[in-house]
């Protein structure tokens, strides 16, 4: 926007070292904002008492600290909370602090909106409006840090977009939540609907990252319709690149599977998952649906579906886990509350919903 400073945050400390320019002392200088920045979550120039008050009112003349605005803020009743921000553009997206006995994670977007056009995420609903830069990424870290005392140890990209069509500015950041905030690359887990090539030029990065695939079927017949990425990239080849991956990092790798009701939750794909997954260290992340309105008629299958599905992997030695369900009534499923917001966020043509999905008994 025009008339608005820049933000430090999503520059490196030698980067805001180059930004102070000939500032008297700018290395040491440009060390300490950075520490103030990110190992602090400092929010305003003014909070850092180590530099010298004159420095500090340049500062507030030149640049800001933090590059985004709160839209909205909901905690839930299990202590969730969900920010709806935006850089003073009022193109809004979503990021989530989940405090966890013994640890705090947070859940981050990559971009504002989301292009894949899954039949089953809010996001998918609202279109694609841009990348998200590595300060905004950042920036939504810090900001959750400052709504709570204990450390954010883990970092989750499942948040609005797909992060690896966004690879450069998310490796930026990547690398700033390590260097810079301290976070261990092996508390940062990437999310992915399966890009392959990228896939394969992130396991070239040799980062120590998590990656998980948004699965949701063994079968092409039924990911064509629930993902039209798998049009592209169908299931042998999109699990192919996840099994070199793990073979390329040394990292187990996760295969998120979306349960709906009569869709995808069928002991036929169970069975079908078992032989695609032999032999690679992996585990499959069970995820009941959490019911938002696409247009699909979707549903969460009952606790028996559930136990029937889970049971087949778990008998056929598949490790599998099931997600721990939070922030129900804060509209926690990624893309719900950007679009109930009347900032900028695309939203589909009227008309242009998916075709819905048959059910099966």
């Amino acid at each position: 926007m025009e008339g608005k400073l820049t933000s430090l945050v999503g520059n490196t400390s030698t980067e805001i070292q180059a930004l102070l320019g000939d500032r008297p002392n700018a290395k040491l200088r440009g060390k300490q904002i950075g520490g103030h920045l990110y190992k602090r979550a400092v929010d305003s120039f003014d909070a850092m008492l180590d530099l010298p008050a004159d420095l500090r009112a340049d500062l507030n003349q030149n640049f800001a600290v933090q590059p985004l605005e709160v839209a909205t803020h909901k905690t839930s009743t299990d202590g969730v909370d969900k920010l709806l921000v935006h850089n003073g553009d009022h193109q809004v997206y979503e990021c989530v602090l989940l405090p966890y006995e013994g640890r705090v994670s947070c859940c981050l977007s990559s971009q504002v909106g989301c292009p894949m056009g899954c039949a089953f995420c809010a996001t998918g609903l609202g279109g694609f409006d841009r990348n998200l830069t590595a300060g905004e990424i950042v920036g939504q870290y810090l900001m959750l840090q400052r709504l709570t005392e204990k450390r954010i140890s883990h970092v989750v990209f499942m948040g609005m977009g797909e992060p690896l069509l966004n690879l450069k500015n998310l490796l930026k950041a990547m690398r700033i939540l390590h260097d810079e905030v301290g976070l261990s690359y092996r508390h940062i887990t990437v999310s992915t609907v399966g890009l392959v090539p990228q896939i394969r030029e992130l396991a070239k990065e040799n980062l120590p990252i998590h990656l998980a695939l948004s699965l949701h079927s063994p079968l092409d017949e039924v990911r064509d319709r629930l993902m039209p990425v798998n049009h592209k990239w169908p299931v042998k080849e999109v699990v192919g690149a996840m099994r070199d991956y793990q073979e390329s990092t040394g990292r187990k790798v996760t295969f998120e599977y979306l349960l709906i009701n009569g869709v995808n939750d069928t002991p036929e794909q169970a069975r079908a998952l078992v032989p695609l997954l032999k032999g690679m260290p992996n585990v499959v992340n069970l995820i009941p649906f959490n019911w938002v309105d696409t247009g699909q008629g979707f549903s969460r299958p009952s606790n028996d579906r559930i136990r029937t599905f889970r049971g087949i992997l778990q008998n056929a030695g598949v490790n599998v886990t099931q997600r721990v369900e939070r922030g129900h009534d804060i509209a926690a499923a990624c893309g719900q509350l950007a679009g109930q917001h009347k900032g900028k966020f695309a939203k589909r043509e009227q008309g242009e919903q998916l075709k819905p999905l048959p059910l099966v008994p």
